[in-house]
């Protein structure tokens, strides 16, 4: 099979998938013929033929996907314009501590926000796929340690952590995390969100929208916590 070829099955077979693919599985797609080296340099050559296109080919935690640009978000919101559920800003600022501080405890989110949360905040972050308990610290009480998932870094159109964006302050990384989840399919976070606004922000909105149709509404704070 010539290059070419095998670009079109790579690129039909990403197409068609509704989850992002990893190499090594792209690889059964010619029997293991072509190694990892050759793939990747399929999906990089991919990349640059969809550069001028509404759609991009990216590289996620879980793999590779083709995904909506940012710039297009405004069309697409067209097709679906109700309005999203929202997450509290308990739920974002919890989310955004997780994401930069993991693995932590629930006492280090409390010693950080100021305040005590939730049980339903934790739970609305790990029903939705973005936490999970990786394990306990070994201290009085073994208490569980939080840390995001790769499901986390798919919906943010990320690879890893070390590409979130760097905030000076816990704030600032709460309001970003508010841009999470549009109503495209993979959920990609706007990184263009620029760190120079998110700074100037002194009074960020009490609610954080996200778009994920399949996520009820969450119920909000116990009304003496956080």
């Amino acid at each position: 099979m010539n290059t070419v070829d095998a670009k079109r099955v790579v690129e039909t077979a990403l197409i068609c998938s509704h989850q992002p693919i990893q190499i090594r599985d792209l690889r059964v797609l010619f029997s293991d013929a072509l190694g990892a080296d050759t793939i990747r340099t399929l999906l990089e050559e991919l990349q640059l033929d969809w550069a001028q296109r509404g759609v991009e080919l990216v590289q996620v935690a879980t793999g590779w996907r083709f995904q909506s640009r940012p710039d297009m978000r405004e069309f697409l919101d067209r097709l679906n314009p109700e309005k999203p559920p929202k997450y509290s800003r308990a739920v974002m600022e919890t989310l955004a501590i997780i994401a930069y501080r993991q693995p932590v405890t629930r006492g280090d989110m409390e010693d950080v926000r100021g305040v005590t949360i939730n049980s339903l905040v934790l739970k609305q972050l790990e029903d939705r796929g973005w936490v999970e308990v990786i394990g306990h610290r070994e201290t009085v009480g073994r208490p569980s340690l939080y840390a995001t998932t790769r499901q986390f870094l798919d919906d943010l159109g990320l690879a890893s952590l070390d590409q979130l964006p760097v905030y000076d302050s816990a704030q600032a990384q709460a309001n970003a995390f508010a841009r999470l989840g549009e109503d495209d399919p993979s959920l990609q976070m706007d990184m263009a969100l620029e760190s120079a606004e998110v700074a100037e922000a002194t009074t960020p909105s009490p609610i954080f929208e996200l778009s994920s149709p399949r996520d009820p509404a969450p119920n909000g704070d116990a009304p003496n916590e956080h």
